[in-house]
């Protein structure tokens, strides 16, 4: 599988604090070793990001992607909070 980043993901990441980077990078690494483990609580989502997953960070931080080419290539879209993400 092959992961790859959507400019406004790398915006968003770097604007997180200190403590959410270094949580985000390991549930990120997690998702490209397993993206089934149960930890990331990941899901499809539904109404304007139908079509598009996401999975947890922390209790209210999320990683929105899309899958690609018959799940061969993962974009990760978007990292924020419900808030931000789901407006």
């Amino acid at each position: 599988m092959m992961f790859k980043t959507h400019k406004n993901f790398d915006k968003q990441f770097t604007k997180l604090p200190p403590k959410i980077k270094r949580i985000a990078q390991a549930k990120i690494e997690l998702f490209t070793i397993n993206p089934k483990d149960p930890m990331l609580r990941d899901h499809p989502l539904s109404g304007n990001l139908t079509g598009l997953r996401a999975f947890s960070v922390t209790g209210d931080v999320r990683v929105v992607y899309e899958l690609y080419k018959n799940e061969l290539v993962v974009l990760f879209i978007a990292i924020g909070t419900h808030n931000q993400l789901y407006k």
